[in-house]
């Protein structure tokens, strides 16, 4: 029997090294990784067929440009990451979770939640201190601390109970809540749940929240509402003073991207046209908004808007009454 296979402890080590210089570069061969390894040929060799046996995919050819590579598989293999590697990975994903390509916030956080199972201690000071030198400009979120959300998404993972200070009025109140879901919108990140002292869904922004704190209550999940349309719906239109319903007569697909989601809702009718979910500070607003996108509409709610409607349309009739219809007129 070969040397380097008589310890069980020293074989785990050096298959797990195996497969991370596998995951390094597209192809060895026996000779380098025996090289790297400090063990002979055949070593490797029942190492690949160990690495095969748990179900990754290492194939071998012969000749010039041959050797082992790590193949797609049907199932995604863990990552091998050094100390480096990690301390890259979670900063990066910590600056991209409220980056720009469409539901990378989502995807990133979801992959810091799982990260943050193996993150040694050791090394979460370091993903701390280095993620608070990574700053954006533009049109980004309000800047959320990154333990802000490691603790939020904890909790929705684990299903524990949250608290934490939120502002109502000129106050500050303790609110305890059942957190379920993380929401990325267009320009800030929201917590969906289930607010124990008054009984009912609501969201918060969660750059307004402080010492934001996870309890030890765990919670059974109760039937929630879609997190994403919840959160849309009221940041749309329920915050708002005035809350307004139209049909608009075209595509949804077309008033979507004329629509930023943090604006309006937009529900698709079979007959081709859409209905929107709109909020603002005054029913003008909300009119010129619509005006604004160049499609024929109606107000289906509330009346008090439709009324709203024929009385500026009555003003701006009057306001160009005394130009000529005719080009050249006087």
């Amino acid at each position: 029997m070969d040397a380097a296979d008589g310890d069980e402890r020293g074989t785990t080590e050096r298959v797990l090294a195996l497969l991370g210089l596998l995951q390094q570069r597209h192809v060895w061969t026996g000779p380098e990784l025996a090289g790297r390894l400090g063990v002979t040929p055949r070593t490797v060799r029942r190492d690949i067929e160990r690495l095969r046996t748990l179900g990754y995919p290492v194939a071998a050819s012969q000749g010039v440009g041959g050797g082992y590579r790590l193949g797609p598989g049907k199932d995604l293999p863990p990552l091998l990451l050094d100390d480096e590697e990690a301390i890259a990975t979670a900063v990066s994903l910590l600056a991209g979770a409220g980056g720009a390509v469409a539901g990378a916030g989502d995807a990133a956080l979801r992959v810091l939640t799982k990260l943050d199972r193996v993150l040694p201690i050791r090394l979460r000071n370091e993903v701390r201190a280095l993620s608070g030198s990574v700053e954006s400009f533009g049109g980004g979120r309000p800047a959320v601390g990154p333990d802000v959300l490691m603790t939020l998404a904890r909790a929705c993972r684990d299903g524990v109970e949250v608290a934490f200070g939120h502002p109502s009025g000129d106050e500050v109140r303790e609110r305890r809540v059942e957190p379920y879901r993380l929401v990325a919108s267009d320009r800030r990140w929201y917590l969906f749940s289930y607010d124990l002292d008054r009984d009912g869904w609501r969201s918060f922004r969660v750059d307004r929240m402080t010492d934001v704190t996870a309890r030890t209550w765990r919670f059974v999940p109760r039937e929630a509402p879609d997190a994403a349309a919840y959160v849309q719906e009221n940041v749309a239109s329920r915050v708002y003073p005035h809350r307004a319903r139209f049909l608009v007569h075209a595509a949804a697909g077309t008033v979507r991207a004329q629509l930023p989601a943090s604006a309006a809702v937009v529900r698709p009718r079979e007959d081709g046209r859409c209905e929107v979910l709109s909020g603002a500070g005054s029913l003008d607003a909300v009119i010129l908004h619509m005006v604004l996108l160049g499609h024929d509409f109606e107000v289906l709610d509330p009346p008090e808007l439709g009324r709203r409607c024929r009385e500026l349309a009555e003003r701006l009739l009057a306001a160009g009454a005394t130009i000529s219809p005719e080009p050249g007129g006087s």
